[in-house]
């Protein structure tokens, strides 16, 4: 990160505890405020979804919650990925519990009232979605600040766990309390969780920051920076189109499954709630299998694996009738998922340096919940016209071809790859002083090449112009001397010197092999220029069409 990311942990987190992690006191408290949190999210979801069935049962209204929950996210998840890399990650997390709080007792004296409708709804499904939108790349920041290093897997092992238990549990107590009590039970709950984590964000305070000597970045800068990252990471590209063929089939149940335990299998809440709780013990049972399935297939048929586990359960789903049915496709569809989702979010994890960290995380979340948006919106509409098991094994069949159609896209390729800073160049030294806002800086790179070896310098060259992009260049381009055999020019643009000192930051020990690679073809060391813009003047054109109006005037500035 450019402005304030290195993270200077206490002597008391690296300290030998003999409870383990748990000696940990912040990872265990936040770790049980998050266990509270996480139930009440799985009861509201439940009566969400539930309280929608009973106000309008339409499909496309039913399947418009799953779309304004994910709506926001899709959205605003980027932009607070940029924002996280830029600002503190607690600070952000407590103004965005802070307003998720409130919204949340606000719909729960909506609904104690009875004043409840479709529109309140979805309104506030909406504005809790972007709630989350904001937190969400801060809380994937803040985990390795909870722990020391060595106990990162340990407490992403326990995180994920967390998860899944509140998750099986949260939906079926959501389902037996609407049937049980009311339907404004869960929303309270929800309210109780919200404040619980709200209190352990406060009370806990991260580690001290060592700030970075270059200027921070401006957001709109760096959110052009992780937009241009990804473009030119060939690593989350396939993550990307991977997620995409997946989750936007694998939406349907997501948003059609309460329409599957009321109209097709015609019974109540509490089924619908034991139905959510199967996916979630489903995704224990997952998370227990994931590291044996992964020794034995690749993350690439794992995430096949997961994939056809998706597409079978979309398939019974379709064909249930009866609770016995959709309980097992739930308990296959939550071990599916577990395993999916887990190979791609690693396969994002470890194609990013820490300086886009969270903006490219933030990517992966956006691409993510923009199509379980447009998939939830797909699947409400499809059921409404062709019916719902028409739907569901349509959703299969797409499952199956989006599998086909991206399998020559590889997953958790850069695993091996160094991502750590090189800087290993040096800092380029000129003659009268440039300030950081001037630009654009044009770099041209002269290589000295035997001719023999033209081809796989040019080919090593290419993948070393992806870097360059990756880390903030454009306008990159190699050129070959057409009077002198053995001279190739590389050339590219920096928009400004603040911004050529963050590339330097950039470049990391993987792409520093790139570089080494290509340079086994030299005869003599690279020579690199700096040419820097000089400072525009306005032209004469513009200086007198400012001026007061008259015919003198407009006959000088044509003239």
């Amino acid at each position: 990160m450019s402005s304030q990311t290195t993270v200077k942990s206490d002597s008391s987190a690296d300290a030998p505890s003999r409870w383990g992690i748990f000696g940990n006191l912040a990872f265990t408290v936040i770790l049980i405020a998050s266990s509270v949190s996480n139930l009440g999210i799985g009861m509201f979801d439940t009566a969400m979804s539930w309280l929608m069935t009973s106000l309008n049962p339409d499909p496309m209204m039913v399947s418009a919650v799953q779309v304004a929950t994910t709506l926001p996210l899709f959205l605003l998840t980027f932009p607070a990925g940029a924002l996280a890399d830029l600002v503190d990650a607690r600070r952000l997390l407590i103004s965005a519990q802070v307003a998720v709080t409130l919204i949340s007792i606000a719909f729960a004296v909506i609904v104690s009232l009875h004043w409840a409708a479709p529109t309140s709804l979805l309104a506030t499904t909406f504005l809790l979605g972007v709630g989350g939108a904001l937190a969400a790349p801060a809380w994937l920041l803040i985990t390795p600040m909870l722990v020391p290093k060595d106990d990162l897997d340990s407490a992403i092992a326990i995180n994920n766990t967390n998860f899944n238990v509140s998750r099986a549990i949260g939906p079926a107590l959501g389902g037996f309390a609407i049937a049980a009590i009311s339907i404004d039970v869960p929303f309270w709950c929800y309210c109780a969780g919200n404040l619980a984590l709200l209190a352990a964000v406060v009370w806990w305070r991260g580690p001290r920051r060592i700030r970075e000597t270059l200027p921070a970045e401006r957001l709109s800068s760096a959110l052009r920076t992780g937009l241009r990252y990804a473009r030119y990471n060939r690593d989350i590209d396939s993550t990307l189109i991977r997620a995409v063929a997946f989750f936007l089939f694998a939406s349907a149940y997501w948003a059609l499954l309460p329409l599957v335990a009321k109209t097709q299998m015609h019974n109540g809440a509490a089924i619908y709630g034991v139905l959510l709780g199967m996916i979630g013990v489903g995704s224990i049972v997952g998370s227990f299998a994931l590291n044996w399935l992964k020794e034995r297939l690749g993350p690439d048929r794992l995430a096949a694996l997961g994939t056809a586990g998706t597409i079978a359960a979309l398939v019974m789903y379709g064909a249930a009738r009866e609770p016995v049915l959709a309980t097992a496709a739930s308990l296959l569809a939550g071990a599916s998922w577990i395993i999916v989702m887990t190979t791609l979010f690693v396969s994002a994890q470890v194609a990013l340096p820490d300086w886009v960290r969270g903006r490219g995380l933030a990517i992966f979340l956006t691409v993510y919940f923009g199509a379980m948006t447009l998939g939830s919106a797909l699947w409400g509409k499809v059921a409404s016209i062709e019916g719902l098991s028409t739907a569901l094994y349509l959703a299969a069949a797409g499952a199956f071809l989006g599998l086909i159609a991206t399998w020559r896209r590889k997953l958790q390729t850069a695993a091996a790859l160094d991502l750590s800073p090189a800087m290993h160049w040096r800092s380029p030294v000129f003659v009268r002083r440039v300030e950081d806002d001037e630009g654009p800086i044009l770099v041209t790179i002269e290589y000295r090449i035997d001719p023999e070896d033209k081809a796989p310098f040019l080919a090593a060259m290419q993948e070393i112009g992806l870097e360059r992009r990756r880390d903030g260049a454009f306008a990159w381009n190699v050129f070959e001397d057409a009077a002198v055999v053995d001279r190739v020019i590389e050339t590219f643009l920096i928009q400004s010197l603040l911004e050529l000192k963050h590339l330097r930051a950039r470049v990391t020990q993987a792409d520093r092999a790139v570089e080494q690679r290509a340079h086994q073809y030299l005869r003599e060391p690279p020579r690199v220029t700096f040419l820097v813009s000089p400072a525009r003047t306005r032209p004469l054109r513009r200086r007198f069409s400012a001026l007061p109006r008259s015919p003198a005037v407009e006959t000088s500035a044509t003239g």
